[in-house]
């Protein structure tokens, strides 16, 4: 099964209900306002179900969507479709992959939420999509997005993690199990997902994996000068607290030059 495909969709909401969409949309939101005051319009790489961009949405800005699940693009849709008309008008999607994307227009700004940058395993990917970021982005806007930091993956080492979730219909259970690939800065993450249909107890199971690279930052300003930005800002995700070597999410700022 390919990752974020389309059987993976259908339970991606589940999963990540009790993750904090309004807070870190504030984040975001107060970190482009710092560092872009006049930004009007952004384009998120790897915008999954639109939950981030409805919100940012809300907060008045201009969102166009791009993701390479088609399923996740009509979770997205159908999102947008719930909103009153003023923000909806405000949301576009469209199907891309973000180290390839050509959109034909520029933007204020670009984000990548939720790690995404973590998923370009190598430096041919990582190199695209920063490159992809670049060529949608006027200069002087700004390139915000997170990335697993490597100086806490190599201190804290990824576990074995079990999360569940039920809703009317669905229970599902999700086990992660890691291994870490020191030399290649990479985390195999492998899920096995169990869905249980709670109306006739049928039960599913999904496997896959997801390849992490943890990045450090020589390497970020390395990618980030070879692709026409300069580092301007880096924090521990929504916390803002200098990071450390047990930060595992952190957020940059790049400039666009």
């Amino acid at each position: 099964m390919s990752v974020f495909g389309d059987t993976y969709a259908r339970y991606y909401a589940l999963l990540y209900r009790d993750k904090d969409y309004d807070g870190e949309a504030d984040f975001v939101a107060s970190l482009l306002r710092e560092h872009a005051p006049e930004a009007r319009s952004l384009v998120e790489f790897g915008c999954g179900g639109g939950k981030h961009a409805a919100l940012l949405a809300e907060r008045g800005f201009a969102v166009t969507g791009v993701d390479r699940s088609a399923g996740m693009l009509d979770e997205a849709r159908a999102l947008a479709a719930t909103h009153d008309a003023d923000v909806a008008a405000r949301l576009a999607f469209a199907e891309g992959d973000f180290t390839s994307a050509q959109l034909g227009k520029t933007f204020d700004c670009a984000i990548s939420l939720f790690h995404v940058v973590s998923y370009m395993p190598d430096n041919a990917a990582l190199k695209a999509a920063f490159a992809t970021a670049r060529r949608h982005i006027d200069k002087g806007g700004v390139f915000l997005f997170d990335v697993w930091h490597g100086p806490a993956v190599l201190t804290e080492r990824p576990s074995t993690r079990i999360k569940r979730m039920a809703d009317e219909r669905i229970e599902v259970t999700r086990l992660a199990e890691s291994t870490l690939h020191p030399n290649e800065c990479l985390v195999d993450v492998n899920y096995q997902v169990f869905v249980r249909d709670r109306s006739d107890r049928t039960v599913d199971e999904i496997r896959e994996t997801h390849r992490m690279r943890y990045l450090f930052p020589p390497e970020i300003e390395l990618f980030a000068d070879l692709s026409g930005f300069r580092v301007e800002h880096s924090c521990e995700w929504m916390s803002r607290k200098q990071p450390d070597d047990r930060t595992w999410g952190v957020c940059y700022v790049l400039r666009a030059v």
